[in-house]
């Protein structure tokens, strides 16, 4: 009964009802599709920066994979310096061991005989 009451003494004027019109029709007709077009952009650029992360994982591992034998060739060029000392050291005791053999084929053939 209080209701009704109240209801009957609140007035409501038609302008109102008229600017509330105007403001759904602005949301309907302008807000709600420019919304929508912020979001097509927004979930277009998402999709583009997902695009490029997965390039860039892809260059990324390319790059990996072709730089891991650097330490490969670390171990090979230490390798090789051994290797190269190994061969001057050869070289250098292959003078002294030319010299013993000549020496011992010296000895070994009688004066002025020749094989």
């Amino acid at each position: 009964m209080i209701l009704a009451a109240l209801q009957d003494t609140i007035v409501v004027p038609t302008a109102v009802y008229v600017i509330w019109i105007i403001m759904l029709v602005i949301a309907v007709l302008v807000i709600l599709p420019l919304v929508v077009y912020l979001l097509q952009r927004t979930l277009t650029a998402a999709r583009n920066i997902e695009r490029y992360l997965a390039e860039m994982r892809d260059a990324g591992v390319g790059i990996a994979n072709n730089t891991h034998h650097i330490k490969d060739l670390d171990d090979t060029i230490a390798v090789a310096t051994q290797l190269l000392s190994t061969a001057e050291s050869i070289k250098a005791h292959t003078g002294t061991i030319g010299s013993a053999l000549t020496e011992r084929v010296a000895k070994s053939r009688p004066e002025g005989g020749q094989r």
